[in-house]
């Protein structure tokens, strides 16, 4: 699932006519940017929520001409936050494990081929003692980023990741969430009706230890506003 519904304020001007999820980052759209790593990863259906300039990007999304095949979910009525959404898509999603990603995340991979971070957080991904699995970026070196970080990560997987716990009280935390992680796709099913974020259930997730994560070995760009957008095109172009 994308979640492509945003407002996008921070973003403004470049969303005054667009959703977020079609400014460009080197020349190409944000939410092309999640989509083809995920086709590349193995994806073949992926679910797009839409709100703010909702038409625009369903045309989009419509001309594309490469996979994933798109399954829109329709929020125009009501902006629904990120578990709100992914509780009114669970009709669309299956009854396997999704990848659930943000368009506002830009990134390089220093995987081998095949072996990329998607990949890797998919190989991860063990239902029987997780209820989510997060993919991470160290904070040093993170571009757009803005904070003391998010987890701590424990190293009771050598090589592959480990439990997640949050910041908390700390001044700050190596890791930050970037932008993509993997769930069951009921996993928000007791949620309230209406908006609500996520964060509240990888909370309660991380109390029972079953949060994981594993770490990019890559350059994470969150692209959040107008400077950080520029930052990553120049970061692209090797500047």
């Amino acid at each position: 699932m994308v979640l492509a519904a945003g407002l996008g304020t921070r973003m403004r001007p470049l969303t005054d006519d667009r959703p977020k999820a079609l400014v460009e980052v080197a020349g190409q759209a944000l939410i092309d940017h999640v989509l083809n790593r995920l086709g590349e990863s193995g994806v073949t259906r992926a679910v797009v929520n839409v709100h703010w300039f909702a038409e625009r990007l369903e045309s989009h999304l419509s001309t594309r001409g490469r996979g994933p095949e798109i399954v829109i979910s329709d929020e125009r009525a009501e902006l629904l936050e990120t578990g709100g959404g992914l509780k009114k898509a669970a009709p669309l999603l299956g009854a396997g494990p999704v990848f659930v990603a943000n368009i506002d995340s830009v990134w390089t991979d220093n995987g081998a081929p095949g072996d990329s971070a998607l990949n890797q957080l998919a190989r991860l991904w063990n239902p029987s003692i997780m209820d989510a699995a997060l993919l991470l970026a160290r904070r040093e070196g993170a571009i757009g980023f803005e904070g003391g970080g998010d987890f701590f990560l424990a190293d009771d997987m050598p090589g592959q990741g480990g439990r997640l716990t949050f910041r908390g009280d700390a001044a700050e935390a190596p890791f930050a969430y970037m932008g993509v992680h993997i769930c069951r796709p009921g996993y928000v099913a007791d949620g309230p009706e209406g908006p609500f974020s996520l964060s509240g259930f990888w909370r309660r997730s991380a109390a029972a230890g079953r949060l994981y994560g594993c770490v990019l070995d890559g350059d994470w760009m969150h692209v959040g506003d107008p400077q950080a957008r520029d930052a990553a095109e120049a970061k692209l172009a090797g500047g």
